[in-house]
This record gives C-alpha cells, sequence and structure tokens, in this order.
C-alpha cells in the first residue's frame, strides 16, 4: 500500500489547543460495523459490558524538551533535544535540532548539566551521555526540561505550567515517555468509579513512548516505513487477568494505540497474552490479523500517520475514511488535547 492511500483533508481549526474540560466531557466517536454513532466520553461505561477489560498505558510523560548549546572549539550553537528512549544510567537517545552538523564527541550544555555526543545514527537519532546518572539525571531533567508537545500544538502556542497536568493521564505512575498516551487523557476519578460500577475491570501495561510518534510517513510504499522501538512492559499479573477475562467472555479494551501495540507484541499466535518486557518497533497495518485487541479506545490522528493506518487496520480503511469524514464536518477536535473514538474491530 501507499501512504497516499491514508491522507484525508484536515482543516487547520480542528487542532485542538486544550484539553476538554472536565476530561470526559469530550466527545466520542462511536464506529462498529460500518455504522458511526455520536457520544461523549462519560458515555463509556453505557458502551461497554460487564466483565469487559480496559487496559490503559501507566507511563508518566517526562519533561523531555532540553535547550542548550553544542559548544565546538569555543564556539557555541543554540540546539534542542528531545529525548527518545532511556540507554542507560547516564545516557538518552535523541532527536536534535539542528542535529546534521553534530558529531561525535560534541559537548551539549543544557540548563544544569551537559552531555557528550556518543554516536549518530542513521535514523536521526543521537546518543547523548550527561554528566550525571539516575535519580540526579532525572532530577536534572525535570528541573531544565519543557513538556514535550506535538510539533501542531507547539507551532501554534507556547508550552506552559498547565500543560504540566493537563498532558499527563490519571493512570501515570512510571516515568519514561517523551509523549502522553493521549486517549488516557480523558479519563477522570468519577468516569472510573462508573466503569468499576459496570463491572469493567482496570489493567495497566506500561509503554513509554518515544519521540518517533512524532516523525511523518516520508516513505512512499508503507511497507518502506521503520518504527523506532519503545520499551515496554506486562507483567504476570496482567496478562493472567486478561486471558481471564477473554475466557469468561469478556472483551479486551485498549485505552490508546500504545497499550494496543503493546498487547499485541505481547500476545502469541495462540491468541494467549503472555508477560512481556523489553524493546518494541511493532507496525500494525491493514492485513495485519489482530490476537488481543477487541475494543480500541483512540484519539484522531495525522493524515498519512502510523496510528491512522494502525486504526484503519483495525475497522478496515474506508469505513475510518468516512469516520474522519464525519468527525472533520461535525466538528470533533483531533490530536493529543482532541477528542476521542470508540472502535470495535471489523471482523
Amino acid at each position: 500500500m501507499k501512504t497516499a492511500d491514508f491522507d484525508f483533508h484536515l482543516p487547520e481549526d480542528r487542532i485542538a489547543l486544550r484539553p476538554a474540560e472536565p476530561r470526559d466531557a469530550a466527545r466520542l466517536l462511536v464506529v462498529r460495523d460500518g455504522r458511526l454513532a455520536d457520544h461523549v466520553v462519560r458515555d463509556l461505561p453505557t458502551l461497554l459490558q460487564p466483565g469487559d477489560a480496559l487496559v490503559f498505558n501507566d507511563t508518566r510523560v517526562i519533561p523531555a524538551r532540553l535547550d542548550g548549546v553544542r559548544v565546538r572549539d569555543g564556539l557555541e550553537v543554540a540546539v534542542e533535544a528531545t529525548l527518545h528512549q532511556r540507554r542507560g544510567p547516564a545516557g538518552w537517545s535523541a532527536f536534535m535540532k539542528p542535529g546534521k552538523r553534530l558529531r561525535v564527541g560534541d559537548e551539549v550544555r543544557f540548563t544544569g548539566l551537559t552531555a557528550v555526543v556518543a554516536a549518530k545514527h542513521e535514523d536521526g537519532l543521537v546518543d547523548l551521555d550527561f554528566d550525571r546518572q539516575g535519580p540526579a539525571l532525572d532530577h536534572a531533567i525535570h528541573a531544565a526540561g519543557h513538556m514535550p508537545l506535538p510539533p501542531y500544538i507547539a507551532a501554534r502556542r507556547a508550552e506552559d505550567e498547565r500543560d504540566r497536568s493537563d498532558y499527563q493521564t490519571v493512570f501515570a505512575a512510571h516515568d519514561g515517555s517523551v509523549a502522553a498516551p493521549t486517549a488516557g487523557l480523558h479519563f477522570t476519578p468519577e468516569l472510573l468509579a462508573a466503569l468499576a460500577a459496570r463491572s469493567v475491570s482496570t489493567h495497566g501495561v506500561t509503554l513509554h513512548v518515544g519521540a518517533g510518534t512524532f516523525l511523518p510517513v516520508k516513505a512512499d510504499e508503507v511497507a518502506d516505513h521503520r518504527m523506532h522501538a519503545e520499551w515496554g512492559e506486562v507483567s504476570a499479573v496482567t496478562a493472567d487477568a486478561l486471558n481471564a477475562a477473554r475466557a469468561a467472555g469478556g472483551r479486551i479494551v485498549c485505552v490508546g494505540t500504545t497499550s494496543l501495540r503493546l498487547l499485541e507484541s505481547a500476545t502469541g499466535e495462540d491468541g494467549v497474552v503472555r508477560p512481556f518486557h523489553g524493546d518494541t518497533a511493532i507496525f500494525i497495518t491493514p492485513g495485519y490479523r489482530f490476537r488481543a485487541a477487541d475494543v480500541l479506545m483512540t484519539n484522531f490522528h495525522l493524515p498519512k500517520s502510523t496510528l491512522f493506518m494502525l486504526v484503519s487496520a483495525f475497522c478496515g480503511l474506508e469505513t475510518m475514511k468516512a469516520a474522519y469524514a464525519h468527525a472533520v464536518a461535525d466538528g470533533y477536535r483531533f490530536y493529543s488535547y482532541g477528542d476521542g473514538s470508540l472502535l470495535f474491530r471489523s471482523a
């Protein structure tokens, strides 16, 4: 398939710059058997069944964008680093702007910490070795960094203190993401209580979302695109609970493409979810046979993005093009701070 097959028209005024208030007041487009229905997120308990298992990503976003200067031969050049993946106690991989002229051995100074370029890679990533490690490095990044708002928001307004809470889900527990698992932004304690009253169970998995989620697909052919790896974990307790829920007739409902991608990585051809700990670079496109996910709650994604390809695999390309056309025409809000959709997998 060609990347152009996943294009659609999106007016710029459909991009949400702030989340709905309260969070569960966001709109929710339900897509089931090719039919569309307009709801709001707080309707979710009525759209699910007792015994369903809701799976959310409990990663926490760190302030992963660092402003600094590259120092070489006494000259300083302003640079920006967006951290991507932890490489060890003192190391991170990062996307750098500008990055092409960086050399191995260059010193990069940020507010309160310094790094050395340890390696450059063909995929645009740069390895940075920092001057501190472990919790000391974490604290320095939290002090110096900015929340890594997606480019389509950052281009229209500056990041501010409100984003420190707005760009974090109610599930956030484990530091490591440089982008929010945005479907989780719609949840509130009240909504979770209503789901529990409906006998819908909730289960956490961890996928630390990397900065590669913001990168456009540049290949003309979908098969030529390569995903950046992200670290994830599915515990034995969660795997057992999901297998038991499905055996009892419940459905696995993934909150976000991140939890779906991780669960699909952890599930075998036999449909059994197994414990998982490590990197995944799974790339889901039409033709993929889903093993774990029955229902997907997700936001509205970019044209020609890997995530629009994923939802097209889940419900069918023509169905999703129709759903997105409806969302555009009916004023739904798109992207990270936008409205959501509830997708029931096509047979």
